[in-house]
């Protein structure tokens, strides 16, 4: 599953008996003999024949199904999940021909979201059919069967679709609704005539009902989890590409085909070099990808087997509106939910306690993938901000292990954070680093091999990549999953003798709000060079490891930056290393920047570092450091609100800096442009923008008038910054004319995308009207939640407490699995004291136990963000003065 955006960018703002189920709970990494498990493992099922009819119109639907199952002790009830539904009929047999025995009682657990059905007669072990017909609802938000209403050339269009992951094909199908158990599945639907049914597998036969209406087959599928089943229903379009023996599709609503032939192109690429890497073939005759319309707060994209499900803003391309970065995201979607259909699809997690074994190894697959595909998007250079985006959340008290325990749906729905993904895959291109990438890729191929079909916890893994390495790899491998945090390697002078240089490491903890913390341990291999030298390579072990290196000169620990800790450098080293940050690889660059200004605002070495550095990046530095420099010093601004003195100076030094660095790259694309450029374009316009670059602000102002009448002068590459600049400084007249523009709007995405700009306005006025405008039916259900989102940006407190008075209205805007994070990422971005107990008053009312851990960590950000402003930001204030004026 990919991570939604906008849920991503909110985290970016925090930092960010029988008949009874029972509870097994299994250590994390070791292989148990039984995995977890919320059901009796009375039986086991092997196959589902799945009848559906759903009613649009009256967002219901009617079902049944009979489930082939294998009692293994004799039981007289069995019990399985099922959320929202309700039973008219159930009955079991030993087969065809054999007699059939009624349940004598149903009982549905909605807190459970269990049905347990009770039988007269005992059922011994062996094969049974268990056929249950029942009725359900089809919602609005993405759990279960839900459906989406959009605008189409002016018309209104309703179509259905699925999101069963993490556990909710139970809203749609009463199943064993566990990752742990496997079977096939055989869909039939029957669906108005003229629209198209797509599901996992081709559709096997269509017949004319008498009614008029169609009844669709499809073929049936392989064993596999029932969170990877799909089913989607509307006036769709299929554009198809062959490759590999393999039919491709995209799937998209009718008018919209021409947007997905970049997706269609990139889904054939990306199979090829998948069926290589992985050496096992793509096992399933056709995969389609299937963009819809709207938003979730939860993900963007899911990876359904055989029918990758994605929302329209991440993997189409309209030529109105579509820039480089959105190019960029088109291409990561396809290869993050492709590389699922082996891991994850076709080797699953046993359970949730390993969901990184799917989303942190789909999340590295997808970085090494665009590098090697895409070689011209330097995609290589954004592991930095990766491993940032893990470490910002992992140095805080409320992080947790990669392997954690999970034992309930909401501890499910929440695993899904920059720990499991962010962290799992920089973990990942640390050890394939320490391996290397034959012996890694040989352990996977193993590893996929043995498993396919199958279930697995993390230490398969390590046990296939151990024996093609011939290395320690599970060792190292459970420091990093196994426990929480960010090792700290501090590095002492070095040592120049007879041309070689001597450094001493010495292992710590890297945390920001517990200073006296004792460390964990960590086996943490190092790569170490002099600048410009050979790497050399060593284990820091038992906490500390010398090094010798070839060369002197300033050294760099971390070259290459595929380790995943934080290195501190003695003040002397660190001079060095500045004085060398021209001559360093780009990579190097961003690691230096990246671990200086941590390391600042946790008071570990000089909160001014990273001013230093970035006061002395020259000119022509890469785009990508230019871009890092530019995110720090517009995320420094909002650290000064309520400070207007410091804000100007900030905003001065921070305006001297990008300007000039903008007018080398100008307004105007040049030809043959580098796409790293082109995105710098985009962040250094939001950025000066922010920063009241008054030339910046004009220009965006008159393009945007002149676009009224001229196309020309806000082409795609630049509508969505100049959009942005706009919409933030907004007056009431220019948000009046936004609004009407997303009114007028035809295209359901473009239309959303508008709607969002109106709750970036900086005017607490305009803030709260976009609030209100939220919670009616003009935004749609799927885009209001995220127009609250966008007004937590500026005015976290303003969005939060609005969000917590109207807390009922709310809730029905934000699909299921978002609930218990939706609420706290409102109001995490805050400075204010206040906002701690509010978050705790919030989760005490409203939140189960084990669905606070977002909460705590968004309690966490604000009270380090509160010391950073109280104890960090003087420093800054007293660089800017001896520097900046």
């Amino acid at each position: 599953m990919q991570r939604s955006l906008i849920s991503l960018a909110v985290m970016a703002l925090l930092g960010f008996s029988a008949g009874s189920p029972t509870l097994v709970a299994a250590a994390p990494a070791a292989k148990s003999a039984q995995a977890t498990t919320q059901l009796p493992r009375t039986a086991v099922p092997t196959h589902y024949a799945v009848s559906l009819t759903p009613d649009a119109a009256n967002s219901s639907f009617s079902a049944s199904v009979t489930i082939a199952l294998d009692i293994k002790q004799a039981t007289s009830s069995l019990t399985l999940n099922a959320a929202d539904l309700k039973f008219s009929a159930a009955a079991i047999s030993a087969g065809p021909g054999k007699a059939t025995q009624a349940a004598s009682k149903i009982e549905v657990d909605a807190d459970k979201q269990t049905a347990t059905f009770q039988f007269a007669e005992q059922l011994k072990p062996g094969s049974y059919q268990l056929k249950l017909d029942y009725t359900g609802v089809i919602g609005t938000q993405a759990s279960g069967l839900f459906s989406l209403d959009y605008d189409n050339g002016g018309a209104k269009k309703r179509a259905l679709y699925t999101q069963f992951e993490n556990s909710d094909a139970r809203r749609m199908i009463p199943s064993w609704d566990e990752p742990f158990y496997k079977a096939t599945f055989a869909l039939e639907a029957t669906i108005p005539a003229g629209q198209m049914a797509v599901s996992n597998m081709p559709v096997a036969s269509t017949t004319k009902l008498a009614d008029g209406r169609e009844l669709v087959r499809f073929a049936t599928s392989p064993k596999m989890s029932t969170y990877l089943l799909f089913f989607g229903l509307g006036e769709f379009e299929r554009a198809t590409a062959m490759q590999d023996g393999v039919e491709l599709g995209v799937v998209t609503q009718k008018g919209a085909l021409g947007q997905a032939q970049f997706a269609l192109d990139s889904s054939r690429d990306v199979l090829k070099e998948y069926n290589d890497y992985f050496g096992v073939k793509y096992p399933l005759p056709k995969l389609d990808n299937i963009a819809a319309p709207g938003q979730s707060q939860f993900f963007s994209a899911m990876e359904n087997w055989g029918a990758i499900f994605t929302f329209e803003y991440s993997i189409l391309l309209d030529p109105r509106v579509a820039t480089q970065s959105n190019k960029e995201t088109s291409f990561l979607v396809a290869a993050h939910e492709m590389a699922h259909q082996w891991f994850g699809d076709l080797v699953t997690m046993a359970w949730w306690d390993d969901l990184w074994l799917n989303e942190g190894f789909a999340s590295w697959m997808e970085s090494r993938t665009t590098t090697r595909l895409h070689p011209e998007w330097k995609w290589e250079l954004r592991a930095v901000g990766t491993r940032e985006g893990a470490m910002e959340r992992d140095a805080l008290a409320t992080t947790h292990p990669i392997v954690q325990r999970i034992a309930t749906v909401e501890q499910a729905s929440q695993a899904f954070d920059s720990i499991t993904y962010s962290k799992g895959e920089s973990v990942i291109r640390m050890l394939e680093s320490y391996v290397g990438e034959d012996a890694w890729r040989a352990g996977v191929r193993s590893y996929v091999a043995k498993h396919a079909y199958g279930n697995t916890v993390s230490d398969d893994l390590w046990r296939e990549v151990e024996k093609a390495a011939h290395k320690p790899v599970t060792a190292i491998a459970h420091d990093f999953t196994l426990q929480p945090g960010v090792p700290l390697i501090r590095v002492s002078d070095a040592v120049c003798k007879n041309g070689k240089t001597t450094i001493q490491l010495t292992q710590g903890e890297f945390s920001k709000d517990q200073e006296n913390k004792k460390p964990l341990s960590w086996r943490v291999p190092v790569i170490a060079q002099t600048v410009g030298g050979a790497t050399v390579r060593a284990v820091v072990s038992g906490g500390k490891a010398s090094m010798t290196l070839p060369g002197c000169g300033a050294v760099l620990v971390n070259a290459g930056q595929s380790g995943y800790y934080r290195t501190l450098y003695t003040p002397k080293s660190f001079a060095a290393l500045a004085g060398s940050f021209a001559t360093m690889p780009t990579i190097d660059q961003l690691g230096l920047l990246s671990d200086s200004w941590s390391l600042g605002m946790a008071g570990l070495m000089p909160a001014s570092s990273f001013m230093d550095l970035a006061n002395n990046a020259p000119a022509d530095a890469a785009p990508q450091v230019w871009q890092k420099i530019a995110g720090v010093l517009a995320g420094l601004h909002d650290s000064y609100e309520g400070k207007p003195e410091q804000r100007a100076a900030l905003d001065r030094f921070t305006r001297a800096r990008l300007a000039p660095v903008f007018a080398r790259i100008g307004w105007t694309a040049a030809k043959d442009e580098a796409a790293p450029v082109a995105n710098l374009r985009e962040t250094l316009i939001r950025a000066l923008g922010a920063v009241g670059d008054e030339a910046v602000i004009a220009e965006a102002r008159r393009r945007y008038a002149a676009s009224a009448t001229d196309k020309s002068a806000m082409p795609a590459a630049l509508r969505r910054p100049i959009l942005g600049v706009i919409a933030s400084n907004a007056d009431a007249a220019t948000w009046e004319q936004l609004h009407a523009a997303a009114k007028a709007e035809q295209s359901a995405m473009i239309k959303s995308e508008l709607y969002g700009l109106l709750g970036a306005a900086e005017d607490k006025a305009l803030a709260q009207r976009a609030l209100d405008l939220a919670l009616t039916d003009e935004p749609g259900a799927t885009t209001a939640p995220s127009l609250i989102g966008r007004v937590s940006g500026s005015h976290p407190d303003l969005a939060f407490d609005f969000a917590v008075a109207n807390h009922e209205k709310v809730d029905k805007i934000v699909d299921i699995a978002s609930r218990s994070r939706y609420f706290p990422g409102l109001g995490g971005r805050s400075a204010d004291p206040a906002m701690i107990g509010k978050l705790q008053a919030y989760a005490k009312q409203y939140l189960p136990a084990d669905a606070q851990g977002d909460t705590k960590t968004a309690i966490a950000s604000i009270e380090y963000r509160i010391k950073v402003r109280s104890k960090r930001l003087p420093e800054i204030d007293a660089w800017l003065k001896q520097h900046a004026g």
